[in-house]
């Protein structure tokens, strides 16, 4: 395996000289005309692609192999410890709000008292902590309504002896999380529901968010988990003094607690437990995209440059709109007339990634990235092109 990469890493040297600089395309846009628009890949493009590690894995490569392909010049370190993650669903109107079962504690932050609730009220029907100014926190159970058991002076927080506790969220679902749920003050008056876990039990959790656990091959989930916990524990320490570490959206890492666990990312998890990627001795903030179309997008550290990727050739398309639907979009310009798109990178099909568009109308132009782009209109990424008629 390690001879089909470097001879394969050795084939891309070759071809990763510095691009030509894409010529702009344009496209006249006459009354009632149609946009087609094809594309490449799925997401930024930065770091290890999702459908490429399948790809590697199932070519005969072991997630080592490929997390060296995707971050050239990474060394190998491990990280423990816990994870703060905001759970942007977790709190209702500032209150952290849980459903009884067995082993459920509430417990002061920082050491102090704890209450076993089951024991305490076995008949309630609900449990939630609410602020009490900025400094303090009560601790209620609902059972013919609101009654409170404990107030104190600093922050509470749920959790169930190993099981794991039962959140009620703010879109009026339930979901479960291991480790604890924390009401954390986040701006005066206000508070968030903070999960605060082992970053393995934390990782069991991403990984089969982020990657089809279902079917993906044990060698790519291996190298997902790796660049999770390595992206994490990079987030953790530039972030000391935050309220948390990452959040639970596509913002940090996609992250959605014991529901989603699933036996064979729990498996990658296992098999790579600790393991993480360093460069200069710090965890590597380790990017990840769905698909990057051929080429991966360079990053903002050395070990993520733009390179070739002969794993990943995913395309899609063709999406087609009325130019009635751009004009709907962006509703300044008036009447459709043209579409430039420039900057691109020069990386691939058509020049590569655009950088910018610019639509022009009746009523004015509007300028934008190639990704704000592609993002108002749902496209899966800013490596495009578009015909017109």
């Amino acid at each position: 395996m390690l001879g089909r990469l470097a001879a394969a890493t050795a084939a891309l040297l070759v071809t990763t000289a510095a691009p030509a600089t894409a010529a702009d395309d344009a496209w006249d846009v006459p009354h009632s005309a149609t946009i087609t628009v094809d594309g490449h890949g799925h997401g930024h493009g930065r770091g290890l692609s999702q459908e490429g590690a399948a790809n590697a894995a199932g070519q005969g490569l072991g997630y080592r192999d490929i997390v060296a392909f995707y971050y050239p010049g990474t060394s190998w370190g491990t990280a423990a410890g816990p994870m703060r993650v905001f759970l942007t669903k977790g709190d209702l109107k500032n209150a952290v709000l849980v459903q009884p079962r067995s082993g459920l504690v509430a417990a002061k932050v920082g050491g102090g008292r704890s209450w076993n609730l089951a024991k305490a009220k076995p008949r309630a029907s609900a449990w939630r902590i609410v602020p009490d100014g900025d400094r303090a926190s009560v601790l209620q159970y609902r059972q013919r309504g609101w009654h409170q058991l404990q107030r104190v002076t600093g922050q509470l927080e749920f959790s169930a002896q190993g099981k794991p506790v039962r959140l009620r969220r703010n879109d009026g679902t339930v979901a479960q999380y291991r480790g604890a749920i924390r009401s954390v003050p986040s701006s005066p008056g206000n508070r968030i529901a903070v999960n605060v876990l082992p970053m393995e039990a934390y990782l069991r959790g991403v990984v089969p968010a982020e990657a089809v656990a279902s079917t993906f091959p044990q060698q790519a989930l291996r190298a997902q988990a790796v660049a999770a916990r390595s992206y994490a524990a990079a987030k953790r320490a530039a972030r000391p003094d935050k309220l948390y570490d990452v959040d639970d959206t596509e913002a940090s890492q996609v992250y959605l607690g014991y529901d989603r666990e699933y036996p064979t990312s729990d498996q990658a998890v296992q098999a790579t437990a600790r393991e993480i990627l360093t460069y200069d001795g710090a965890p590597a903030l380790t990017e990840f995209t769905a698909s990057n179309g051929g080429w991966t997008v360079a990053g903002d550290a050395p070990y993520l440059p733009a390179q070739p990727d002969p794993y990943d050739g995913d395309t899609w398309g063709p999406v087609t709109f009325a130019d009635t639907e751009i004009e709907a979009a962006w509703p300044t310009i008036g009447d459709l007339t043209r579409i430039e798109a420039g900057g691109r990178d020069g990386h691939g099909e058509w020049g590569g990634r655009v950088g910018t568009v610019t639509l022009t109308g009746t009523a004015g132009t509007a300028t934008m990235s190639g990704t704000a782009f592609a993002a108002r209109l749902h496209l899966q990424s800013s490596w495009l092109t578009m015909s017109v008629r």
